[in-house]
């Protein structure tokens, strides 16, 4: 069955950004492995080889494991993992670079 482009673009962005909470919680939390273990579950939502092994599974299906994993992610970080906690530490860890030397030789 082939799919819309609209449904692979929600899936790349849903992916992309479960890929960047897992990111934030490996290196900017107390416990990496569960920033590893959402890296994995993020590879679900964007990796056309995991899609062609899923293809198996119902449809309707799928789409509701898809939504309650979103759901899983969001509230573990939100809530357990303290996400915006951990993104000011890596706004800490990484500022801005400052420009107000450019320009006054």
């Amino acid at each position: 069955m082939k799919k819309s482009a609209s449904t692979l673009i929600v899936n790349t962005v849903f992916g992309l950004l479960f890929f960047y909470i897992g990111f934030v919680n490996t290196f900017w939390g107390n416990d990496p492995f569960y920033g590893l273990f959402i890296i994995l579950l993020s590879f679900i939502f964007f990796l056309p080889i995991i899609n062609l092994i899923i293809e198996k599974i119902p449809q309707k299906t799928l789409l509701i494991l898809k939504i309650l994993l979103g759901f899983f992610i969001i509230w573990s970080s939100l809530g357990v993992g303290e996400l915006f906690d951990k993104i000011e530490l890596m706004k800490i860890s990484f500022p801005l670079p400052s420009y107000e030397s450019v320009g006054k030789d």
